[in-house]
């Protein structure tokens, strides 16, 4: 069967914690189902488009892509290494806010579009979240990954010590802080 006619797990990737949980389960839904993994990062010039557009001195596009294709490549090679995921799989560097090159790249109604859920707590209202994008515009099914629970705990963490608070080494094994 053609790359064309088959099923696919289109998942956005970032090098996120959550956005490599996603890349994960993207590749067990495209193993269990035959479909094909599409791995897409999307890209934005430094400041936007219309700020990249006015800027005297911006950075080529070109090399903006190419650090874009390097990111995604870092990212294939933090989830699998040198092996790869084990199934058929393409990356995908598009240029676009995160929510937009998903849904345009998750166009076939046998499409199944994996992301992160993103990020939980009192902040998440004063970011556009990508997640919810997907869920309202996308036009094929769109699985969410939860956050992991360690991630929270290694956010908690990393604040622990960013405000100069010890860290008791027992606490990181125990599962308490």
């Amino acid at each position: 069967m053609s790359s064309e006619g088959r099923a696919r797990a289109v998942v956005g990737v970032s090098g996120s914690p959550g956005s490599l949980a996603a890349l994960h389960r993207a590749v067990r839904e495209a193993r269990r189902t035959g479909a094909e993994l599409l791995a897409v990062l999307a890209w934005e010039p430094p400041g936007g488009e219309l700020a990249h557009g006015r800027a005297m001195l911006a950075p080529p596009v070109a090399d903006l892509r190419r650090a874009a294709a390097d990111r995604l490549l870092a990212v294939l090679d933090t989830a699998f290494g040198e092996t790869g995921p084990g199934i058929p799989f393409q990356g995908l560097v598009v240029r676009g806010t995160a929510g937009r090159a998903l849904v345009e790249t998750a166009d076939r109604p046998d499409d199944l579009l994996v992301i992160g859920a993103g990020p939980r707590g009192p902040l998440r209202a004063l970011f556009p979240s990508v997640t919810r994008y997907c869920v309202t515009h996308a036009t094929c099914p769109v699985l969410t990954v939860p956050p992991s629970p360690l991630e929270g705990e290694l956010a908690a963490l990393h604040r622990r010590i960013s405000l100069g608070r010890a860290v008791d080494a027992r606490e990181l094994t125990e599962g308490g802080s």
